[in-house]
């Protein structure tokens, strides 16, 4: 829990949690574009999910899908290695970030390229390939509407989902206007911040990069061992233009993403529309096997970067279950209120606050901090389509992140709570004494070490008399 990787080039110097949520909260447009975005997502999500008669048996086997490749995780890698570069593609492994980064630069000077398109991907953001290719002389073109909206506007992604689900449309329009001719064909003349003439803007702009790019670059959300068969689901239709019109594709893809046969993925296939976009069916499923119904180059880059780490711990595995469908963001009280920025990295929410601390330890301040960015309500674990425990981690989490130094004072305060739990006489006699002094106690709790709790929290009002004296005299 205490190892220093490479740190994410894109969230270096990010605040603690805490203080970094304490600014986003003060941001009034910010959380009135948070509000609405992730009220409608949820509501639109359960109506979808509530269609399904056997919701509860798909989650459950997700999760019995995710856990048997985990615990098998190198078989199945062994297998998927085999069956793509039997279909002509070409596996490479990648330790971390840097080694990542080194091999897809290395593979894009090959071809003689200098720049290249892009399937939204959150694994290449994780490692900061965009920076690293442009410290290269590599133009790296995001061809999402939403990693557009972020990319120009020199801004980071705030949601696994929707990237720029922190900008409202009129902010769009004015990103468009005053950038979109920095990086090729500029916005249209007066345009105005309908959907429909963003999109259109968008669609113009991109259009002529999908027709000049060679090499294109994605992730995946699923790998299928069985085949070598990677999938990418969108809703707008640029991953297929990405992974169909460059000679050489390119895909850096987490090695959890993997699952072990096809009839496995139907499974998913279900679970993760519904629970993301709230739909049926998604728009766009794109599928490819080596170079034999894809490019005429294909590269799989398979990305471990803490993930093994992650999996040698009994509780905080259960993270790599992930599918990246984002419920947990939407029905977050937290998340909803501060925003994904304040996560200081490319996973935010709820299972970003689980994930981040186990991909990259807990060495610094925002890592450290990132497990107790939730209030345990416990809603995300019910949304989510492979039941991550989320709480469970999150607890499991700051208990690691206590014994490690952390948090000094939580630990003497749970040691003396425990104490006074062991001697019912000395709890009795407490209860009794802050039930006589109860006037006098502040309404904030005092002292520097809890200023942090109790700048958002009232200590609960004391009772005239403890329950144990109480029910003594009225029910023995």
């Amino acid at each position: 829990m205490t190892r220093t990787p490479e740190p994410d080039p894109v969230f270096v110097g990010m605040p603690a949690f805490p203080e970094a949520a304490r600014r986003a909260v003060g941001d009034t447009t910010l959380r009135a574009n948070l509000r609405h975005a992730t009220r409608t997502i949820r509501d639109k999500r359960a109506r979808a999910v509530a269609e399904l008669d056997d919701w509860a048996a798909l989650r459950e086997a997700g999760k019995r899908i995710k856990d048997e490749t985990l615990r098998h995780l190198d078989t199945y890698l062994l297998r998927l290695e085999e069956a793509v570069t039997a279909a002509g593609g070409t596996v490479h492994w990648a330790q971390d970030a840097a080694e990542a980064n080194r091999i897809v630069t290395g593979l894009v000077r090959a071809t003689g390229e200098s720049e290249v398109v892009k399937v939204k991907s959150m694994a290449t953001q994780e490692i900061g390939l965009n920076e690293h290719l442009e410290a290269e002389g590599i133009a790296a073109y995001e061809t999402d509407l939403a990693e557009l909206i972020v990319q120009l506007g020199e801004d980071r992604p705030s949601h696994i989902l929707v990237p720029a689900i922190h900008r409202n449309r009129s902010e769009i329009r004015d990103i468009f206007r005053e950038k979109m001719g920095n990086w090729g064909r500029p916005a249209p003349e007066g345009l105005s911040d309908s959907p429909a003439e963003l999109a259109e803007a968008a669609r113009l702009h991109l259009r002529e990069k999908f027709l000049r790019a060679k090499v294109g670059i994605s992730g995946a959300n699923f790998m299928v061992a069985e085949t070598g068969t990677l999938v990418v689901v969108e809703s707008e239709g640029n991953g297929r233009m990405c992974l169909t019109l460059p000679e050489t594709l390119i895909s850096v893809v987490g090695v959890e993403k993997v699952v072990p046969t096809w009839r496995d993925l139907e499974v998913f296939l279900q679970t993760l529309p519904r629970s993301s976009t709230a739909e049926r069916m998604n728009p766009y499923t794109s599928m490819w096997t080596g170079t034999t119904d894809g490019p005429s180059a294909f590269h799989l880059v398979l990305l471990d970067n803490g993930r093994t780490a992650a999996l040698a711990d009994e509780v905080g595995r259960q993270a790599l279950r992930c599918i990246r469908c984002s419920a947990c963001l939407n029905v977050c009280p937290v998340y909803e209120r501060a925003g994904g920025h304040a996560y200081g990295s490319v996973y935010p929410g709820p299972i970003g606050a689980i994930l981040t601390p186990q991909l990259r330890g807990t060495a610094s301040g925002i890592d450290a901090s990132l497990p107790y960015a939730s209030s345990l309500c416990g809603a995300c674990y019910e949304v989510c389509p492979v039941a991550i425990d989320i709480p469970e981690v999150l607890v499991h989490l700051r208990g690691k992140v206590a014994e490690q130094g952390g948090h000094r004072l939580e630990k003497a305060a749970i040691k003396a709570s425990a104490w006074v739990l062991d001697h019912p006489g000395v709890l009795a006699a407490g209860e009794r004494l802050a039930s006589r002094t109860r006037a006098l106690h502040p309404r904030r709790a005092p002292g520097p070490g809890a200023r942090q709790w109790s700048e958002s929290r009232d200590l609960p009002e004391m009772p005239a008399e403890p329950f144990r004296d109480w029910w003594r005299k009225n029910r023995t």
